[in-house]
Formats: C-alpha cells, sequence, structure tokens
C-alpha cells in the first residue's frame, strides 16, 4: 500500500506544479456581503443596521452600497484612501452630518447617492474634492441653503443634479449655470420664488429641468424649440404677457394654472386665449428729492414709486445721462430708491427715475439742488490776499461778526451746519490754492465765557463736529490756515469766522452735568463721607477710654484696718460704743455656732463681731490680751459670709 500512495503523491505534485494559486480574497467587514462573482470588489452593506461607517473596508472596492442604515454621520477617515470608488450609496440612513473633506478622496467617484437624508445645509469642503462626480441626489432632505462653492468641484462634469423635496427659498443660480454638462436638473417640492433670467438659457445640454410644486409667479423663458423638457405645475402663475412663451409651448396634459389675475384664477394656462395674457404699461405715481436742496457735502435721497403689471423694475439716470450704479457715494435700494451719501456738484440737476417691464417704459424727472460752498473771490492768483489784511487774532474774536468774510460781502467761507444744543458742525473751503498749509486751526469761545478754545487739524480737513457746548448761547469761531513759509514761520491766515447759537435747553428740564464736573462732585462727596467716618470713629475711641480710665482708678488710701475687717468705724468719726456681754457658752464651738444664718446684710453691722479677737483691747480685758493683726482666710471667708 505504501508503494502505491508514493507515485500517488509524487503525480499531484507534479501536476499542480502548472496551476497559479489564487490570492486570498480581501477581509470583507461583518454584516456585509462581498461576492466573489463581482467583476469588481463590490461591498453590499444594505439593511445592516449599521450605526457607522464600517472601519475595515476594503480601500480598493469600486462600489459601495450603505443604503437603509443608520448612519448619522460621514467622518473625514472614513472613505479615506478610496481612489478606486465609482459608485457610493448612503440613501435613507438619516444622516445629518457631513464633514468637510469627508469625499476628498474619492477622485473616481461619478455618482453618489445622498438622497432620504436629515442634511440641513450644504457647504463648500463638504463636497470637495469629486473631480469626476456625474450624478448627485440630494432629494429628499432638508436642505435650506446652499454655498455657492458647493458645485466647484464637479461643475465640469456633473450630468445629473437631483435636489427635489427639499426646502430651499433660493439657489445659487451662478454656480449652477456654470455647469455645462448638465442634462437633467430636478427642483420640485422646494420654495423657489424666481429663475432668474438668462439662468437657463446658459445651459446648453440641459434636457429636462422640473420646477413642479414651488412659489414662482413668473417664469423666464427657456431656449427653443426644442428646448428642455419643463415641468411647471403647482405654481401660483400669474398669467400676463410674459407666459405668452409657455402657453405657445404647452402640449396636452400640462398643469401650468393660473393664480392671477382675478378673471384667470384656476384656469390651465393651455385653455387661456393669447389675447387675454396682457400686461399693462408702467405709470410712476411719485418721485421726489428729500431734502429738495442741500449744500455741498450733505446727504440726500430720491424716492420713486411706480405701478404696473407685471410690477416694473426701476433704475435712475444721472444729471450726465448715464445710468446710477451702486457705489461708495451712490446707492440704489430695493425700493428703487436712490440714496447720495455726500452730495456734489456733479449732482446737481436733475436726475431721471425709470419704471420698466414687459410693456414698456416710463419716466418722471427729479430735480436736484446743490448749493455749494462759497468760492473766495478778491484775490491774486495765488491765493493771497491783494491788500495786506489783517486776520483775526486771540484778541480780535469779541470783533468777529455774524458771517464775517474777507473779500466781498455775501461770502460764507466758513459755516456752522448741524448745530444742536451740545454740538455744531462747521465746515470751510478747502485750501488746496495756499501754499505751505501746515494744519488748519479753529479757536471759539462763547458769549459767556472769554477763555477761547483751541483746535489744531491736518490740512486736508473740511470739516469738525465740536461737542459738550452749552445750550442756548451764541459762539464766536474763527478757522486760519497755519503755514511754514521762511524764517521763522509766517502768521496764521485767516479763512473766515462764523457766529452761530446752540439751541436752548427744554423748558422744565436741567441739563445733565458734564462728566468732569460730575467726576470731581463724586470724588469730593466719597472723601467728605470717608472724613466723617474718621472723625466719628476718633471721637468713639475717646469716649471709649474715658470710660475705661475712670473704671480703673484705685481706691482710697486705707486708715483704719478695724473698717475693713470687721466693718467697724473709724474711732475718730463713731462714738464709743458699750463693751460687750460676756461670750454664751455656744462661742466656745467657734464662729459657726455664733453665726447659724446670713441674714444680716454687709454694710449695716453697727457690733463688732464677738467671734475675733479685738485689736484695741485693753490690758485686763475678759477677751484676752491684744493680739497683732492676723488675718486668716478663714475669717476673711466669715467676713465676706457675714
Amino acid at each position: 500500500m505504501a508503494k502505491l500512495l508514493v507515485p500517488l503523491v509524487v503525480l499531484g505534485a507534479v501536476s499542480g506544479a502548472g496551476v497559479p494559486v489564487s490570492p486570498p480574497s480581501p477581509r470583507c467587514p461583518p454584516r456585509c456581503l462581498c461576492p466573489a462573482a463581482a467583476p469588481s470588489p463590490t461591498l453590499l452593506c444594505a439593511r445592516t443596521g449599521l450605526l457607522a461607517v464600517p472601519p475595515s473596508l476594503d480601500r480598493g472596492a469600486v462600489e459601495l452600497r450603505l443604503a437603509d442604515n443608520f448612519i448619522g454621520a460621514v467622518g473625514r477617515a472614513d472613505f479615506a484612501n478610496m481612489s478606486s470608488l465609482v459608485h457610493l450609496t448612503l440613501s435613507r440612513n438619516g444622516l445629518r452630518r457631513l464633514a468637510p473633506g469627508a469625499f476628498a478622496d474619492l477622485r473616481a467617484l461619478r455618482a453618489l447617492h445622498l438622497d432620504g437624508n436629515r442634511l440641513p445645509a450644504l457647504s463648500g469642503p463638504q463636497l470637495r474634492g469629486l473631480a469626476s462626480l456625474r450624478h448627485l441626489i440630494l432629494a429628499n432632505n432638508q436642505l435650506a441653503a446652499i454655498d455657492a462653492a458647493a458645485f466647484a468641484a464637479f461643475a465640469a462634469t456633473v450630468e445629473d443634479l437631483d435636489l427635489s423635496h427639499n426646502n430651499l427659498p433660493a439657489l445659487p443660480w451662478d454656480a449652477v449655470a456654470a455647469m455645462g454638462s448638465l442634462a437633467t436638473l430636478t427642483l420640485d417640492h422646494n420654495l423657489l420664488e424666481r429663475v432668474p433670467a438668462g439662468a437657463v438659457a446658459r445651459l446648453p445640454r440641459l434636457a429636462r429641468l422640473d420646477l413642479t410644486a414651488n412659489r414662482l409667479r413668473a417664469l423666464p423663458p427657456v431656449p427653443g424649440p426644442p428646448g428642455p423638457a419643463l415641468a411647471a405645475g403647482g405654481n401660483p402663475l400669474h398669467c400676463n404677457c410674459e407666459l405668452l412663451w409657455l402657453r405657445r409651448v404647452a402640449q396636452p396634459g400640462r398643469l401650468e394654472t393660473c393664480a392671477t389675475p382675478a378673471p384667470l384664477a384656476g384656469r390651465l394656462l393651455g385653455a387661456v386665449p393669447e389675447e387675454e395674457l396682457t400686461c399693462r404699461a408702467p405709470a410712476v405715481t411719485a418721485a421726489a428729492a428729500h431734502p429738495p436742496a442741500v449744500t455741498e457735502g450733505q446727504p440726500l435721497r430720491l424716492g420713486c414709486a411706480a405701478v404696473g403689471d407685471p410690477p416694473p423694475a426701476l433704475h435712475w439716470l444721472g444729471p450726465d445721462g448715464r445710468v446710477v450704479q451702486n457705489g461708495s457715494r451712490r446707492s440704489v435700494g430695493a425700493d428703487g430708491s436712490l440714496e447720495l451719501r455726500v452730495a456734489t456738484l456733479r449732482d446737481h440737476g436733475g436726475f431721471t427715475c425709470v419704471a420698466a417691464n414687459a410693456a414698456g417704459e416710463a419716466a418722471a424727472r427729479v430735480d436736484v439742488v446743490v448749493v455749494p460752498l462759497p468760492v473766495p473771490r478778491g484775490r491774486d492768483g495765488d491765493g493771497e490776499a491783494a491788500a495786506a489784511e489783517p486776520g483775526p487774532g486771540p484778541s480780535d474774536m469779541a470783533q468777529a461778526g455774524g458771517n464775517d468774510t474777507w473779500g466781498g460781502p455775501g461770502e460764507r467761507r466758513v459755516v456752522a451746519a448741524e448745530v444742536t444744543g451740545s454740538s455744531a458742525r462747521i465746515r470751510w473751503l478747502p485750501q488746496r490754492h495756499v501754499p505751505g498749509v501746515r494744519m488748519v486751526q479753529i479757536q471759539y469761545n462763547s458769549s459767556a465765557d472769554d477763555a477761547l478754545v483751541y483746535r489744531l487739524l491736518p490740512p486736508s480737513s473740511r470739516t469738525f463736529v465740536l461737542r459738550d457746548l452749552a445750550p442756548g448761547r451764541q459762539y464766536e469761531l474763527c478757522v486760519s490756515a497755519l503755514r511754514v513759509v521762511g524764517d521763522p514761520p509766517a502768521a496764521p491766515r485767516p479763512l473766515g469766522c462764523v457766529s452761530f447759537a446752540t439751541a436752548a435747553a427744554p423748558p422744565g428740564c436741567a441739563a445733565p452735568p458734564r462728566p468732569h464736573f460730575l467726576g470731581g462732585t463724586v470724588i469730593i462727596v466719597i472723601g467728605a463721607a470717608i472724613a466723617a467716618s474718621v472723625l466719628v470713629f476718633i471721637l468713639i475711641l475717646t469716649a471709649r477710654w474715658k470710660a475705661a480710665a475712670g473704671a480703673r482708678r484705685p481706691p482710697p488710701a486705707l486708715t483704719s484696718v478695724c473698717s475693713q475687717t470687721n466693718g467697724g468705724p473709724r474711732p475718730a468719726e463713731t462714738p464709743e460704743l458699750p463693751p460687750l456681754p460676756p461670750l454664751p457658752p455656744a462661742a466656745a464651738g467657734g464662729a459657726r455656732g455664733l453665726f447659724p444664718s446670713h441674714s444680716y446684710p454687709r454694710r449695716a453691722r453697727p457690733r463688732r463681731h464677738g467671734s475675733l479677737p479685738r485689736l484695741d483691747a485693753p490690758e485686763g480685758s475678759p477677751l484676752g490680751p491684744p493680739l497683732r493683726p492676723s488675718f486668716g482666710s478663714t475669717h476673711w471667708m466669715l467676713e465676706s459670709t457675714v
């Protein structure tokens, strides 16, 4: 038997030597199916209850299906290095968040399905890197805004864009118009209110456009015939002459319905005769300037209103006949009003408000008066006075009149405007023609104050706001140019003076205190409170010290020891008492037998106690010989008890 098995083993080894061994298949993620018969690596992970993208994906897969799971977010590393992936399905996952750059490595991806999720918005970085994308399905989400840069990565390659069943009130039409290969655009069931004119015409390959169930009242013409297949039913269309093109291309079965005007409400557009789709030419109802006349440099607003069917668009023509554009000095509002932030002499003249719609145009003229700032007269070519003319100095303020001028009556080279109770704006002519001007000096004072206040400004200044003025006062102000010509510098050159009065304070209302006065008053009050507190504290300490000193005063000097031991008065002050009777037998027992109770007050003892030896007893007394004063603790205890 052994001789038979050896040739069989050798024969098997020889026969298998020419057959290649297939490499092991890549590891398949748990719960996923990886069919070996597929022509390319495919991962089928749909309906498997996944909560996140499996980390063990085959990075060389071509197709990945993750639909009908519970994946709520996609991170930056979930699809990293999957450069061979062509088809990715993430439909119906409840997806809420896409990390920036989540698809950055999917350079070969052609189809991305994100429908049936809960994405609230799209930004540019979220779809970055999809350079080969052709089909983008974003239907049935909660999209309310889309960034203009969100489609930039695949604008040249995308062919199918589905944004239906979202909450989009607007669309980045400029980004959509840049999709030169777009063939199908699905926008039904959104909140779109307008489609810009020319946006659809810029899509040369567009074959189907679905605008069903939006809020469109008008539709711009689409190119054709043959144009893209258009579906616009379910919109509140305003049927007038602007929809004649749609009426002419309408086919049986179309559901475009008129919402306005009232005679056509509820009727199918295809059933309305063309002669009933009419428009009304515009008419300008109001056009005026507020205010009608201004001084050079002040703001101005021009208003215009017009009616028509459809509502006309408003624009303005300047005094030179050109269309007014938005800029730093001019701006046209959404309501058609024109605002001039700084009026110049070029704005003097007539502005024209033009209202235009599909039925025609209407225009109205608005005259604007711009009063120029006064120009100096009576000067020679270089701006110097023909004759030497003394300018106002600090001592000349009292003589500076209302609108004093130099060079001619009626000139106002310094103007006080926007005067209130506490401020005023001062304007003066530019001094470009005056050589050597280094700065502009303003000096002023009020009728109730002789002190001058000075302000120094740059030479290019033409206006200055005075603040902290007193209400109801007359002010005199002069403006001078400080020049540096020669050595020493030249004297200040007067530019003009002006006199103005601030508005009076309202009756019954006191003017609020100035900040510096208010601060000084607060400091004084706080200091006074601190000083009073310190003084009261010192008085309290003094009173307490005196009371303590009286309590610690030493007692008067003692003249008799007996008065402190047995309560007897001094011999010199008290009359001599009769001698005491003999002690009873109980006295032999000591002081306890003599004093059985404690009913005697301490200060009302008229007699000496017999229990103690008399200190002043004479010789031969029954009490015994006189003893030397000696007091023990027992004697002091008895004395205190009695």
